[in-house]
């Protein structure tokens, strides 16, 4: 087939290596760089499947940065961010939309599948709205850093159309993966709509759990370490996804819990407001606690989510250093490879490591790293296992 996908984020690109093992593929992004990152067999996100994959598999890939390219498309993959409006309480879904203009515009006879995540009942409307034959909806369940391996060893397939276009699409997927026996699953559009936002918002809550018992041991001079490991024993519980941290974050989870507590409105629940603001609460305690030890000179160890990953948008201990900085008298700093300035958003970043250590009074480390090990004792971290 010639497909296209439309966005090279973590998403759009991860989709993009999977299928052109099989089939002649184009993605198209707005971002030059990124297009010729791509066009040279390089990521432009951090992956290391990915990057195995560019690099040396015999891919039928391309990027460019021409949407002409829907002309001639049997399946366009619209993979476009669809970041959190907190005004609107709801998901900005314009990128989608600017996307289906101009395939109605140019091939409405294309089958076209939303990978972005959308609100409940957004399909429907799209469908409603465009004179385009097909429009499809596919929850993602891709981790950052992982992307191209969930991809390939996908825990399932989910595609919200139960007619020919849903399980041809689903096949495409099924045929590019390396895993034997995957579970496939074709629904309704909302339906599968409703299904990414629940997977995400119970992981969420299994975070915020955690991460509550650990402010409960932490407060009453418990062993969080002890109390978890007990609890997990149990098999309907099991010891995974356990570890506590300074709350949830990255590109997904906190955007779709509130998205899908906007979803709830007029409907009867108080579990999803509290999954959301358990949250913040959480990060307010871990601010409050760091204020305890009276520190001087605060050293924050890496914006980013967790080991692997090259991101750091919405991650909590941006939120933690909010709260800090309302404290006049405490000076922060912070160490991040990935940021080349000396400066990041108002705060100084000190690119030599071991200057970080030795400038720090108190260093605040949402995942633990080696890297600290010389400093243990200044460290200040929620993470007990070393993973997740």
């Amino acid at each position: 087939m010639n497909i296209t996908v439309v966005g090279a984020g973590y998403v759009g690109l991860s989709m993009a290596v999977l299928l052109s093992q099989n089939h002649e593929v184009t993605v198209v992004d707005v971002l030059k760089e990124k297009i010729e990152l791509i066009n040279q067999k390089q990521s432009p996100i951090k992956d290391s499947y990915l990057q195995t994959y560019l690099s040396t598999k015999k891919l039928n890939l391309k990027a460019t940065l021409d949407d002409e390219t829907y002309r001639t498309s049997d399946l366009i993959i619209i993979a476009t961010p669809t970041d959190y409006d907190s005004e609107l309480h709801y998901f900005d879904t314009s990128s989608i939309e600017s996307v289906l203009d101009r395939i109605e515009e140019l091939n409405s006879q294309a089958i076209v599948v939303i990978k972005s995540t959308v609100p409940v009942g957004y399909t429907e409307k799209v469908q409603a709205r465009y004179k385009i034959n097909n429009i499809i909806f596919s929850p993602e369940f891709l981790r950052e850093g992982q992307a191209l391996y969930d991809s390939l060893y996908p825990s399932r397939i989910i595609v919200g159309d139960k007619g020919p276009n849903g399980k041809l699409f689903a096949e495409l997927l099924k045929e590019s993966a390396a895993k034997d026996n995957i579970d496939i699953l074709l629904t309704d559009p909302t339906e599968a709509e409703a299904i990414k936002l629940f997977a995400n918002t119970y992981l969420a809550l299994r975070i915020s759990f955690f991460n509550e018992l650990d402010t409960y041991a932490e407060m009453k001079g418990l062993d969080t370490e002890d109390i978890i490991k007990g609890v997990s024993l149990d098999p309907r519980v099991g010891n995974y996804y356990n570890n506590p941290s300074f709350g949830y974050g990255g590109y997904c989870l906190p955007k779709d819990t509130q998205q899908l507590l906007k979803n709830y409105e007029n409907v009867p629940q108080r579990m999803m407001t509290a999954v959301v603001d358990s949250n913040v609460t959480r990060k307010k305690h871990i601010a409050s606690r760091i204020l305890e030890l009276h520190p001087k000179k605060v050293g924050i160890f890496r914006l980013t989510m967790k080991a692997g990953s090259d991101n750091f948008r919405q991650s909590a201990i941006r939120d933690i250093i909010l709260e800090l900085k309302q404290n006049e008298d405490l000076e922060i700093f912070i160490y991040e490879p990935t940021i080349s300035e000396d400066n990041f958003e108002g705060i100084e970043v000190i690119h030599s490591l071991e200057d970080f250590k030795t400038k720090s009074d108190l260093i605040i480390c949402n995942r633990w790293s080696e890297l600290l090990g010389d400093v243990k004792e200044k460290v200040y971290t929620r993470d007990l296992f070393a993973r997740d």
